[in-house]
């Protein structure tokens, strides 16, 4: 990868963090039973186990070393069956995967947590975070995209993506006054907020990236039938005992998921967020200076997070790093919810001003969305997420272990978000966003059995693929498409 910006300190960082992910995640693991945890192999933080982390890993992965990626992939099918003897004892179906997973597969978060600013032992309640199950179907199905590999999918993703499906399907409760389905009792990925205020149930109701991220789940999984040759689909259907019942309740949450909205047309993070006042930001930095931690300040001054608008990292703004604007518009708009351009733009404001951006991942998910609206803007999040263990931004933390997802995600902010490149079977679409700082962005990828060379400016986009044997492939940038052959090339005005 080539960054031509305006100081050399960003190739350098990059490199850094290339390395640490391909020690982690090398060559010499493809045919190991191995996962990859959140903090790499370099440390003891949150003692080895694999979080939802590889949501920001696979991207790099998958258009760099695909078989490092199926192997990842092989590491979570390995574990099905624990997942689903949580899910059963749950009391559902399907496959429950564990916000933090050990070596077999079982759930490992803790039950209580000590805040080092109050000295207390507080309960734990991150084990709600059923997105990790999202996070898993969503990469089986970026897999599939990539490489084109229907073997993949018939003896490893469409079982993850089914099963997942399955269980997302059974925590979806019916309303029949609203006529809406909903999901009850669990956290998003902002975790500042794991209950309502003063409530002694934890989880919340109705959390949008939740919601609307199931539904996305349970159409890739009706794909998943629709893309397996006919043999192969009823070999999976009845292997796992997929009936027309259950077929036709996906179908139905896919039209009928509630998502709440606040009175101006804002996506809600949760239901009754909006209900909650708005939190001092000045006077807590000028209180504190370093507020990334919140929740810990708050619980030592006998407050909770659960009270303000207040977010740790990007939640709803998650919907905008895993799907284009587009994609987010047609599902709403297949939901019954109209929702203008404006309104999502609107959210991305609302919810940049008020995030705290307590974890590292944050800074890359903020950086990929203000791409798409602000590229100036987005610029020093890109270089605040390159630093931030090189500076050991979060102060002391990085000696615990990198942060991979983070370093991983800062690749894939160039590699896909400034390039705009999404897979979509056989079409690879761009729509570059540079920024000023950022002069020429070249790399390249492996796409669907091509070796691809891309070189982007602020006025064109080249591809070229390398000669081979792959089929030809679909260009699309914006609303312009060429057909690429191996060893063509296509160029695009911008």
């Amino acid at each position: 990868m080539t960054v031509d910006s305006a100081d050399d300190w960003t190739m350098t960082a990059l490199h850094l963090h290339v390395l640490h992910l391909l020690q982690t995640v090398s060559q010499n693991r493809v045919h190991l039973d191995v996962g990859v945890p959140a903090r790499g192999w370099h440390g003891e933080a949150y003692r080895g186990h694999v979080f939802w982390d590889e949501l920001f890993i696979f991207p790099f992965l998958d258009f760099q070393r695909p078989e490092l990626a199926r192997a990842m992939l092989d590491y979570r099918h390995a574990r099905i069956d624990a997942a689903r003897a949580a899910a059963r004892q749950s009391g559902h179906r399907g496959a429950m995967f564990p916000w933090q997973s050990g070596s077999d597969g079982r759930e490992e978060t803790q039950r209580i947590h000590l805040n080092p600013k109050s000295g207390r032992w507080l309960p734990d309640h991150t084990r709600l975070q059923r997105h990790v199950n999202i996070a898993i179907a969503y990469n089986v199905w970026q897999h599939f995209l990539v490489t084109g590999s229907v073997r993949f999918l018939r003896t490893v993703g469409a079982e993850l993506v089914l099963e997942i499906a399955r269980y997302l399907s059974g925590i979806a409760t019916y309303d029949a006054e609203l006529d809406r389905y909903e999901i009850l009792g669990v956290m998003g990925p902002d975790e500042y907020h794991d209950a309502y205020p003063d409530s002694d149930r934890p989880g919340l109701d109705n959390n949008t990236y939740t919601n609307v991220m199931t539904v996305w789940v349970l159409l890739r999984a009706l794909e998943v039938l629709d893309v397996l040759p006919p043999h192969y689909r009823q070999e999976v259907v009845d292997e796992l005992g997929i009936g027309d019942d259950e077929v036709h309740r996906w179908r139905d949450i896919t039209g009928k998921m509630r998502v709440v909205f606040h009175r101006d047309g804002v996506l809600t993070q949760f239901e009754g967020y909006e209900q909650l006042p708005e939190f001092d930001w000045q006077g807590y930095r000028a209180k504190y200076g370093d507020i990334q931690r919140l929740d810990r300040l708050l619980e030592a001054e006998g407050d909770t997070a659960n009270r303000y608008k207040v977010s740790k990292q990007a939640d709803t703004l998650m919907l905008l790093f895993l799907l284009s604007r587009d994609e987010l518009r047609d599902l709403l708009r297949n939901l019954g919810y109209e929702v203008s351009t404006d309104q999502i733009t609107r959210t991305v404001r609302y919810y940049l001003d008020r995030t705290s951006h307590g974890s590292t991942l944050s800074g890359v998910v903020t950086a990929w969305v203000l791409a798409r609206y602000d590229p100036e803007q987005a610029w020093p999040f890109v270089l605040d997420a390159l630093e931030s263990d090189i500076a050991d931004v979060q102060g002391g933390t990085t000696a615990e272990g990198i942060h991979l997802g983070a370093m991983a995600g800062t690749i894939d902010i160039l590699q896909r978000g400034l390039s705009g490149m999404r897979p979509r079977g056989e079409v690879l679409r761009f729509d570059p966003a540079l920024p000023t700082a950022v002069k020429r962005l070249g790399f390249s990828v492996h796409y669907r059995d091509h070796r691809i060379d891309v070189d982007v400016t602020h006025d064109s986009l080249r591809v070229g693929s390398r000669p081979g044997t792959g089929w030809p492939i679909t260009i699309l940038v914006r609303a312009a498409e060429a057909e690429l052959r191996p060893g063509g090339q296509v160029e695009f005005d911008l």
